[in-house]
């Protein structure tokens, strides 16, 4: 049987089909599990506890559940705490493109908080993986969020979408907030949030954030570099755009478009660390089995998230491949917007934070903080860099660090982040 692993490993452009052959003849066993599970949990009580049963039903529940999902998770977040009381939250769409849609996470009854804009990686997942992040803004924040479409449900004909057009939509949705915003940035996109508040800054638009917080993102690969890296730089672009893009199919939307198919990054991250998701499932399994079903539901809610994949753009991989990673354009001053040069050194009313995660092996310390020697424009009362102890690339933003010792130095830090006076320009 045909893979997607066999695929990679043999060139060839059926991405697509080696999948959904896998996923055509996984079918059989995955709606046996499911129905055996169902049929199991409806025994009655002796039955149900019997070692075996348990030990059958724990294994039907996980394997009818072991296969990617690809449409949007809800965001779920309804309510959140707001100083001593919980306030309703509601999502309001408020700018969208064929790509991406702006969403307000409206709380009616808070009081007005600091406004802002959350911008997520477009890296294989959907925006709701980090809901965690998300959420905890929440409590002290006015929060919007950009939320990618999957680019297999982009019609073609609305064109390509690559690292010019991501930068575009980060200006857009500033200029749609308006002044006063402050805007995080989450992993994979600290360069091309950076670039557009770099550009606004040129420009002297009022929409310049008060604040841009980088959050484990790769500002400068050259630094610390780990094995992504690595295998980012040792292979050509042409072997990316031959092995890992492929073409929308004819059944959905997006039929006919170039895309990095979102369950190949999911076999990418999965391979990196199959140990620890092993581990996870294994311990789930046993959770199961005892009976400890919130422990068992806390690690399936993360894998039902994680295993959710979205196509990518070809445009905006291979570009992110070859400009950020491989040839380093950001870092090195070469870096271009529409044909425009882009000058983090233009920078100078907006405050910059850097937040990193001491064991990050996607990200490594140092990468993002290299953000700081390219903001020449910043005065430096107004950088701050956080290394956060103890956590990998995910605990940077979700998880128990990140709620605790985290996310306070970046509330405080928006809180202290004032609009300060034009600077005056020369010439």
């Amino acid at each position: 049987m045909t893979s997607v692993t066999d695929s990679l490993a043999n060139g060839r452009p059926m991405l697509y089909t080696a999948y959904e052959m896998n996923r055509r003849a996984g079918a059989p066993v995955v709606a046996a599990s499911e129905l055996t599970a169902r049929a199991l949990h409806a025994l009655p009580a002796p039955l149900a506890k019997a070692a075996g049963v348990r030990h059958v039903r724990a294994a039907c529940d996980i394997l009818a559940k072991a296969r990617p999902t690809h449409d949007r998770p809800e965001f779920g977040i309804d309510a959140v705490r707001v100083g001593d009381r919980d306030v309703q939250v509601v999502e309001q769409p408020t700018l969208t493109t064929p790509f991406a849609t702006l969403l307000h996470f409206a709380k009616p009854s808070a009081p007005p908080q600091p406004r802002v804009l959350v911008v997520g990686p477009m890296s294989g997942h959907f925006t709701t993986l980090i809901r965690p992040t998300i959420r905890t803004l929440l409590s002290d924040h006015d929060v919007h969020v950009i939320d990618w479409h999957n680019a297999r449900d982009v019609p073609a004909e609305h064109g390509p979408f690559g690292l010019d057009e991501y930068i575009e939509h980060v200006m857009e949705a500033l200029r749609s907030l308006g002044p006063d915003t402050h805007v995080v940035a989450v992993c994979q996109p600290a360069v091309p949030v950076l670039s557009a508040v770099a550009l606004l800054a040129e420009a002297d638009d009022p929409a310049q954030p008060r604040s841009v917080t980088l959050m484990a993102g790769p500002v400068d690969t050259r630094v610390n570099p780990n094995r992504v890296n690595t295998a980012a730089a040792t292979r050509p672009i042409t072997w990316y755009e031959r092995r890992v893009v492929d073409t929308v199919p004819r059944r959905y939307a997006g039929a006919g478009r170039r895309v990095y198919p979102g369950v190949v990054q999911l076999t990418a991250f999965m391979s990196m660390n199959t140990t620890r998701h092993l581990t996870a499932h294994a311990r789930m399994y046993r959770d199961l089995v005892a009976g400890n079903e919130a422990a068992a539901a806390t690690t399936r809610a993360f894998y039902d998230e994680y295993g959710a994949v979205m196509d990518v753009p070809a445009e905006f991989y291979l570009e992110t491949v070859a400009r950020i990673f491989q040839q380093h354009d950001f870092a090195t001053g070469r870096f271009t917007w529409r044909g425009r040069p882009v000058d983090p050194g233009a920078i100078r009313d907006t405050a910059l934070l850097t937040v990193e995660g001491a064991n990050d092996d996607i990200c490594s310390p140092g990468q993002t903080e290299a953000a700081h020697q390219l903001c020449t424009g910043i005065p430096a009362e107004r950088k701050r860099h956080h290394l956060q102890d103890g956590v990998g690339h995910y605990g940077v933003f979700s998880g128990s660090r990140w709620e605790a010792e985290v996310y306070p130095v970046l509330r405080e830090f928006v809180e202290s982040a004032r609009a300060p006076e034009r600077t005056a320009r020369i010439g």
